[in-house]
């Protein structure tokens, strides 16, 4: 039996995942979980990865002695700059940040996508540096690092930049691989991101100081899918190419995995991404809002002393009919806030009824959600050619029992919900084969989830 820690960094918590990986079998233990709390500073909406990063010590010294490996994913787009000596700074800007509102529109989108691939999102990582060029930090990095990156450096001292995340940004060739000189020299962007990594390639191990603090002894990192979906999709039990995935979360990831990109006028036209996964795969994807609707929603009502129980809520939600769908992309739904009130208000905009309980709201969001998965998926399986037979959804999500029935019956497919813990499963899969623990393609190593609870959910 080997352990291997998967640290994974989500948008609203983190966790480090202890993943025993033998032959056939696969133990998850989750060691520790902390929250991942933004932080507004003079008008400036932060990550708090000083705190993060002491979750993640906390993690490993409870993941104990022994591992074989560590692995790190998070979430995407957003990064840290660093000055000469390696020192932060300041705190990396959250995403949900106002400042790259009307940036985008100073840049030639349909020419980046044919480099890039990557959909439109106002906070895309090149869009976020085109806000930030001219600012003190840019004039002062000397080097930027995306997220998962960050971290790998601070266990370990080495530097560089994994490829799944490197392809969200917005600046890597998606057909060379490589970081497009094209685009930072149109947009006059500094080039701050270190060399591609391969997932899959040792790092270094851990710097002797964190070991010590952690008790784990000399540890090797690796990358691995270091986007959390990248992780998730490989943690996807899939059999053949004919599926669809929704990894969902804060965010819902929804698409097919294919061996190139497609980078059509009407790809882009449809706003789809060309993300790279492990073992040279693309997840053409597009970007649904996701559960953050309803997280956003149950913070509301906690602000405003509205005692709500989330298993009563999906209960309740899941007697009434279909009342109300609205688009959960719009973007009046991005930033935090009292979305209770802003889905009432779009459903009035819409002639809808307007959800007048929680429950209500709920089923709103959650039929919404569904709603959104199939039309997505037959975009995806229109744009790629790529025929779906399945969907899979993966993530905290596929605990959504309401939500996997709907999605079941809005797509009239089959819905294979779980493992809950795909990106950790991923994660750790990618760290086992490098280090020599599992061979074999994507294909084996999704075999290797084969023990894993699923529960699949006909269309009704």
């Amino acid at each position: 039996m080997a352990r291997f820690a998967a640290v994974d960094l989500g948008a609203s918590s983190g966790r480090v995942v202890v993943v025993d990986v033998e032959r056939d079998t696969l133990v998850v233990r989750e060691a520790h979980r902390f929250p991942n709390r933004p932080v507004r500073v003079r008008a400036t909406l932060h990550w708090d990865v000083l705190a993060l990063w002491a979750g993640v010590l906390d993690g490993l010294r409870a993941a104990g002695p022994g591992l074989c490996g560590i692995g790190v994913d998070s979430w995407a787009i957003d990064y840290a700059l660093l000055d000469e000596d390696g020192a932060l700074l300041g705190n990396p800007v959250h995403y949900r940040d106002a400042r790259t509102n009307g940036v985008a529109g100073r840049v030639a989108f349909d020419r980046l996508y044919a480099v890039t691939g990557v959909q439109f999102l106002p906070f895309n990582t090149v869009f976020q540096l085109v806000a930030a060029n001219g600012t003190a930090a840019l004039r002062r990095a000397a080097r930027a690092l995306l997220i998962p990156d960050l971290f790998g450096y601070w266990l370990t001292g080495e530097t560089g930049t994994e490829l799944t995340n490197a392809s969200t940004t917005g600046l890597l060739d998606v057909r060379t691989r490589e970081w497009s000189a094209e685009v930072h020299d149109r947009l006059g962007l500094p080039r701050l991101f270190p060399p591609i990594r391969q997932p899959g390639t040792l790092l270094g191990d851990v710097l002797p100081g964190v070991a010590e603090e952690c008790g784990i002894g000399r540890t090797p990192v690796y990358t691995v899918g270091s986007h959390d979906t990248a992780s998730a999709v490989v943690g996807v039990p899939a059999r053949g190419e004919r599926f669809a995935y929704v990894s969902c979360g804060t965010w819902s990831l929804v698409g097919v995995e294919l061996p190139e990109p497609v980078t059509t006028d009407a790809a882009r036209t449809a706003n789809f991404s060309n993300e790279l996964g492990v073992d040279g795969t693309v997840r053409f994807l597009r970007n649904v809002m996701g559960l953050w609707l309803l997280q956003e929603s149950l913070r509301t009502w906690e602000r405003e002393g509205v005692p709500v129980r989330l298993a009563d809520l999906l209960a309740e939600a899941g007697r009434l009919p279909t009342r109300s769908i609205v688009d959960p992309d719009r973007p009046e739904f991005l930033p935090p806030g009292d979305m209770p009130g802003r889905l009432r208000d779009e459903c009035r905009r819409t002639g809808q009824p307007v959800p007048a309980t929680p429950a209500e709201l709920a089923r709103c969001v959650l039929d919404s959600l569904a709603d959104a998965y199939r039309r997505t998926i037959a975009e995806a399986a229109d744009l790629s050619g790529r025929a779906v037979d399945v969907v899979h959804i993966v993530g905290g999500g596929a605990r959504n029992t309401l939500l996997c029935q709907l999605t079941a019956n809005a797509c009239g497919l089959p819905v294979v919900a779980g493992p809950t813990e795909a990106a950790a499963l991923g994660n750790a899969l990618v760290q086992a084969r490098a280090a020599g623990v599992v061979r074999g393609q994507l294909s084996d190593l999704r075999a290797g989830l084969a023990g894993v609870p699923t529960r699949t959910y006909d269309p009704e």
